[in-house]
Parts: structure tokens; C-alpha cells; sequence
């Protein structure tokens, strides 16, 4: 069976987060996920672009609790849509960052059960987004 991209990542952090340390031995060797990666084919920029080694394998837990927060989120704003990021609904990534920041120092639980850092971490990840997308 040929799994996609997403499915064989989905599997990995899967098995490195009922196991950590029998796989954190394997960030380097795991080159199934880099087969076909959706950003580049030119030898060089994939290995100069650890996405796994270099963001994924740290990040296991911090990452799935994001991806919880942006389906809640779709789920809020979308409800019944596909999971997409609907970029009219909200701009103002550094100030909803900061205001989960301080959130967070009162109560690390928002109203919906979401973490005000999951919040903060999502914030982050599109405010820059939306900046290296200028440069380009």
C-alpha cells in the first residue's frame, strides 16, 4: 500500500509518541517522510530542510495539540467545511498572540478547553507564514 506524505507522518508521530526513545535514535534514518516531500525535489534544499529532524521529531506533542486548535477552529468558523484556513476571519495574528500570552498567565485553559498556548503556537506559525509569504 502506497502511503501519502501525510499518512506515513501521521504513522511516525504516532509511533514516537507511544515510544520515544526507541525512535529518537532514528530521526536521522527515517527518510521515508522525505520521499517526495511537498515542497522540493533538488537533493541539497531537502536535507538543508530537515522538516522531520528538525521541527516534527521536537515538536511531536506541541504539533497534534496545534492541528486540534486549527480543526476546533475550522470547526467554529466553518462549521461543516472542509479543513482549510479561511484567512478572512482573522488578521490579527500578533495581537490574539499576545492576548493568549496574558491569558495564559491568569488561566493555561481557554473557554473552548483549547491551551492558551496551542492558541499562541497557531498565532505564531500563521503570523509567520503570512511574512515569509511576502518575500516570496
Amino acid at each position: 500500500m502506497n502511503l501519502t506524505y501525510d499518512q506515513k507522518l501521521e504513522s511516525y508521530l504516532d509511533e514516537l509518541e507511544a515510544n520515544p526513545i526507541a525512535y529518537y535514535s532514528e530521526l536521522d534514518t527515517f527518510e521515508g517522510l522525505l520521499e517526495d516531500p511537498p515542497f522540493s525535489n533538488k537533493a541539497k534544499e531537502r536535507k538543508d530542510t530537515p522538516v522531520f529532524s528538525g521541527v516534527l521529531a521536537y515538536f511531536p506533542l506541541a504539533i497534534k495539540e496545534v492541528s486540534k486548535a486549527s480543526k476546533a477552529g475550522n470547526d467554529q468558523h466553518n462549521p461543516g467545511t472542509p479543513l482549510h484556513w479561511d484567512r478572512s476571519k482573522s488578521g490579527d495574528e500578533l495581537d490574539a498572540l499576545t492576548r493568549h500570552l496574558l491569558d495564559h498567565s491568569i488561566n493555561p485553559v481557554d473557554d473552548d478547553g483549547v491551551l492558551h498556548l496551542t492558541k499562541v503556537a497557531w498565532r505564531a506559525m500563521a503570523a509567520l507564514q503570512k511574512e515569509l509569504e511576502k518575500k516570496q
